[in-house]
C-alpha cells in the first residue's frame, strides 16, 4: 500500500508540474478557487478591475466577437431552392417582420439569386423566327454581371430595333449563339432566375430551367393586386413598373435595354419576395439536395434529358 501511494503522489506531482508550465505558456487557465470572484457574463466579461493611484480603474481587454450565425434551420450545404422553403420556417419562429426575413434570405446566399432579360431579333422567312442578340443577366442588388450581344444561329432578316433595340452596329461585336448560350448557361446553373414572361428568354436561349427555381414576375398575381389591377390579367412589366415602382421605361425610340428590364423584374420580385416565398414554401414538394457541381463543368450537360421537366418528358414518349 506504501508503494502504491508513492506512486500515485509522484504521478500527481508530474500533472502539476505539467499544469504549472502550461499555465506559463498561456495554454492552460489558472484553476477558479472557492470564493473568487465569479466571471462577468456578456459583453463585460473582458473587464477586471485594477488599482490606479490607490483607485480602482476597469482594465479592458478584446472580447472576441461571437461568430456571425447564418441560420440555426439551413446548413452550408443546402440545396439552392431550400431558400425558398427557409422563409417559412422563419416565419414560423416569430419572426414575422418582412424586413427581418429579407435580411435573412440575404445573409443565406444572395449570389443564388439572378434576373435575367433577352432581346430577339427575326430570322427566317419573313424574319418571323424569333432568336438570341442580347441577353442580360444582374444580381439580387441590380448589379450587371453578364451582358453581351449574340450572333444568331441564321442570318438576320429584321432587327426590330423599335423593340429591341439591336442594330447592324451591334453584331460587329457579337459573339456566336454556341459561346453566349455556354456563359449564360454556367451563370444560371443552380440559380433562382427571375424574369418577366421568361418563357421566352429560355426558349430564346435554347434551355429549360426548373420550375421551383424560376420567378417569373408576370405570373405573380399579389403584384398585379398590388398594382390595382385584376390578379388574373396579363401586365406588362412597363405597366407594372410605372405602377408599383414609379418608375419610367421601354420609352423613346431606340428599343428595350435588356438590362434595365431584367433589374426591373428583379426589382418586383424583392417587393413582394417575402410573400411569394412563402406561398412557394407551402406549395412546393420537399426537393433532394443539390449535387456539389463544377462550376468550370461543359454546360452543354443542360440539354441532357435529366433536366428537362418531367411533364414534357411524359409528352415526347
Amino acid at each position: 500500500p506504501q508503494g502504491r501511494s508513492k506512486k500515485k503522489s509522484r504521478k500527481h506531482q508530474r500533472f502539476m508540474e505539467r499544469q504549472v508550465l502550461l499555465e506559463r505558456k498561456g495554454l492552460l487557465s489558472p484553476p477558479r478557487r472557492l470564493g473568487s470572484q465569479a466571471s462577468v457574463a456578456g459583453p463585460e466579461a473582458g473587464s477586471t478591475l485594477a488599482k490606479v493611484d490607490g483607485t480602482t480603474a476597469p482594465r479592458c481587454r478584446k472580447v472576441p466577437k461571437p461568430k456571425q450565425v447564418v441560420s440555426p434551420f439551413l446548413s452550408p450545404s443546402a440545396s439552392p431552392d431550400s431558400i425558398a422553403r427557409h422563409h417559412s420556417v422563419l416565419l414560423s419562429q416569430g419572426n414575422g417582420s418582412s424586413k427581418g426575413v429579407r435580411t435573412s434570405s440575404l445573409l443565406l446566399r444572395p449570389g443564388k439569386y439572378v434576373a435575367i432579360d433577352c432581346e430577339m431579333v427575326g430570322t427566317g422567312p419573313q424574319g418571323r423566327l424569333s432568336e438570341l442578340a442580347r441577353c442580360s443577366v444582374v444580381n439580387y442588388e441590380g448589379d450587371v454581371i453578364y451582358d453581351k450581344y449574340v450572333q444568331p444561329e441564321l442570318p438576320i432578316v429584321d432587327y426590330r430595333t423599335r423593340w429591341s433595340g439591336i442594330t447592324r452596329q451591334h453584331m460587329k461585336s457579337a459573339i456566336p449563339f454556341k459561346a453566349a448560350q455556354a456563359e449564360i448557361l454556367k451563370i444560371l446553373k443552380d440559380k433562382i432566375v427571375v424574369g418577366h414572361a421568361i418563357h421566352n428568354d429560355f426558349q430564346a436561349l435554347k434551355y429549360f430551367h426548373p420550375k421551383d427555381r424560376t420567378r417569373d414576375t408576370s405570373q405573380i398575381p399579389m403584384l398585379n393586386k398590388r398594382a390595382g389591377l385584376p390578379s388574373r390579367a396579363s401586365v406588362s412589366l412597363k405597366s407594372l413598373a410605372r405602377h408599383l415602382l414609379q418608375k419610367k421605361i421601354q420609352v423613346g425610340c431606340k428599343g428595350h435595354s435588356s438590362v434595365e428590364d431584367a433589374q426591373t423584374a428583379m426589382e418586383l420580385y424583392r417587393l413582394v419576395e417575402v410573400q411569394w416565398e412563402t406561398e412557394l414554401a407551402r406549395s412546393l414538394p420537399p426537393r433532394p439536395p443539390s449535387p456539389i457541381t463544377d462550376p468550370t463543368a461543359d454546360s452543354s450537360q443542360y440539354m441532357d434529358d435529366q433536366y428537362w421537366p418531367t411533364d414534357l418528358m411524359a409528352s415526347g414518349l
